[in-house]
């Protein structure tokens, strides 16, 4: 029996048993190499059906630790791996064993069951380990991390962000209607409330990306859109009021005959909207945002709504997604009319949810753009049955339809009063920037270069986060704009408003502080986030690194602290349920990148760069 042959009968038979021979990813590599060392490209649809046994199974990827495979092939693996596997798991070859028995042929050069040992084999997969990362540090793609994701902690946030995650039934789903009400409230703040912050001013308009399995509890985002409806319906119903006026304006010029040339033609309105849709054009999105001054909000429940429409023949906005993150000018020009339109500031939130697969379409890769700009949030799936009708009968859409309006009249008290900018005392940002100086040397040992604009970029975030909630305390205050008044901190006029406009009261710049305790719980946003953004990453393809254990890497050195011994190594790495030999790689890919160094040369280590917390 040739090794084909051998191949589809053992195929055969743990297909019948439906039995997962690999269920380790240590085990997933073995398997692709001895079948692509026996039987070359011949084996690839057996390593295809074998492997689809398992849950985790991604034919993409497959595909890709096959190929890699067969490149590099280790002679001392050979098809008596799968057969050792396969019993390992249960499985039983007792025709296979009587025909090798008759012709004496265990152990030899044509034997199914080659001369290696399951053992030998497992040892010689795990020193390659340590000398190429890239075959044990690698989990499945979208693998659920070995340390599960925090959440927030907890805080007394501004009364109308606790009504609104009150209606949460899960620590998860209280997270998510935070960060989502975050982002659908300064997205309708827009330029009125800022934050000076490496030489500009950054509004509250956040890109927010909810990644969850289907059916997790993720659909309650949906509800943080009835949050500012009222405005987006407020502007369209003031835009079909302007085209009812304009069509009869321009039916009445219409018949004015020779007179038309003495008076100018109406101008069609402006085509105003607050929400904007995903599926749209790259020139559709353009002139929606136009329309509206700079400002508009996506907010979709799929997120390969905007995917598809960004990959259409007519989208590509991708690079508008992260301009309009940076409040850059937008503008586009069309040949046909000769019309050219910008706008020069631009204030664009989106607020998305979707699978982990959906990520992927939006952000290919690592190197996108759009990974380090979006605040990412990972829900896991749903792990026990809960009982959908022990809940009281509140209707939550009219419940955060009234939230909306309440929110509406806010917003217009605010707009009336001009600009708000949040200022920080010195020693709030002596400690923002000692708490960013930490996470991003963390960031280093962990992930090297790939998390570092992430990291830059989610202090842009907590910055407008921090403007934003310092404005939402303030509103608390029935009158938060008397300069006597006492109680929660007020808005303050700006310290370049004439003294004679102050007591004119014709001020339209305004200051306005964040409490130590809103300050504390927003920074502890920032830790969190920064875990889920690293389990993100796991979902796409590598570049400058080819491991893909982030989140649970991450989590494994900061268990560790300052100083540690190697014992200390494993022994973290066994409560983390890591494998000695991935954590002692990750160990020696740290020491040989200069972010450890051995201090005694017995099995002492220390990070080469420690700041004070």
């Amino acid at each position: 029996m040739n090794n084909i042959e051998s191949l589809r009968h053992l195929t055969e038979v743990v297909e019948t048993a439906g039995t997962d021979i690999a269920p380790t990813y240590a085990e997933y590599v073995q398997l692709a190499f001895a079948i692509a060392t026996d039987c070359g490209e011949a084996g690839r649809e057996f390593f295809h059906r074998l492997c689809r046994l398992s849950a985790k199974y991604q034919h993409e990827h497959a595909e890709q630790i096959f190929s890699n495979a067969l490149l590099k092939q280790h002679g001392d693996i050979h098809l008596g791996t799968v057969f050792h596997l396969s019993e390992m798991a249960g499985i039983e070859f007792p025709a296979e064993k009587a025909i090798n028995n008759q012709m004496g042929t265990v152990g030899t050069e044509n034997s199914p069951h080659q001369n290696l040992t399951h053992a030998h084999v497992y040892n010689k997969v795990s020193n390659k380990e340590t000398e190429d990362e890239s075959e044990t540090e690698e989990l499945l793609p979208g693998s659920e991390p070995q340390q599960p994701l925090p959440t927030f902690p907890t805080a007394d946030w501004p009364e109308f962000l606790m009504r609104i995650m009150s209606y949460g039934t899960t620590a998860a789903q209280h997270d998510i209607l935070l960060l989502g009400s975050l982002t659908a409230l300064g997205a309708s703040m827009e330029r009125y409330v800022r934050c000076p912050y490496a030489g500009k001013y950054q509004s509250p308009c956040l890109q927010t990306f909810i990644v969850a399995p289907p059916a997790s509890g993720k659909g309650i985002l949906s509800f943080v859109r009835l949050l500012v409806e009222p405005i987006h319906d407020q502007l369209r119903q003031q835009t079909e009021e302007d085209m009812k006026n304009y069509q009869k304006e321009k039916a009445a010029y219409d018949v004015m005959g020779k007179e038309r040339g003495k008076t100018s033609a109406p101008e069609m309105p402006k085509n105003k909207m607050f929400l904007i849709s995903g599926n749209n054009t790259g020139t559709g999105i353009l002139q929606n945002i136009m329309d509206a001054n700079g400002t508009g909000f996506i907010c979709e429940a799929e997120a390969d709504t905007i995917s598809t429409a960004i990959g259409s023949e007519y989208g590509h906005w991708s690079d508008t997604l992260r301009k309009a993150f940076d409040h850059d000018r937008l503008s586009y020009n069309r040949r046909t009319d000769r019309e050219y339109r910008e706008v020069k500031k631009s204030f664009l939130s989106v607020l998305l949810s979707g699978t982990p697969a959906q990520v992927k379409s939006l952000i290919p890769s690592s190197e996108n753009g759009l990974l380090s700009r979006q605040i990412f949030y990972y829900m896991y799936g749903i792990q026990i049955w809960i009982n959908q009708f022990d809940k009281d009968e509140t209707d939550l859409e009219t419940t955060f339809t009234n939230m909306g309006l309440e929110w509406k009249e806010k917003l217009e008290l605010l707009k009336k009063h001009g600009i708000h900018t949040l200022r920080f005392t010195d020693k709030q940002k002596q400690e923002f920037n000692q708490h960013f100086s930490n996470l991003f040397n963390r960031s280093d040992i962990a992930n090297g270069n790939e998390m570092s604009s992430s990291v830059a970029r989610l202090a842009i975030n907590t910055c407008r986060i921090m403007a934003e909630v310092a404005t939402l305390r303030a509103l608390e205050n029935p009158d938060p704009y008397h300069l006597q008044a006492t109680g929660n901190p007020n808005f303050t006029p700006d310290k370049e408003i004439a003294a004679d406009n102050i007591k004119d009261n014709i001020i339209t710049r305004w200051d306005v502080t964040i409490t130590p305790e809103d300050f504390k719980a927003v920074l502890g946003l920032i830790t969190p986030l920064y875990r889920h953004a690293t389990h993100i990453l796991s979902f796409l393809p590598s570049t400058e690194v080819s491991h893909r254990t982030n989140a649970d890497r991450d989590a494994f050195f900061e268990a560790l602290g300052n100083e540690f011994t190697r014992r200390q190594v494993l022994e973290v790495a066994e409560k983390m349920a890591i494998k000695p030999n991935t954590a002692l790689t990750w160990l020696k890919r740290s020491i040989k990148r200069g972010l450890i160094t051995s201090v005694d040369g017995k099995g002492t280590y220390a990070r080469t760069r420690v700041c004070a917390c």
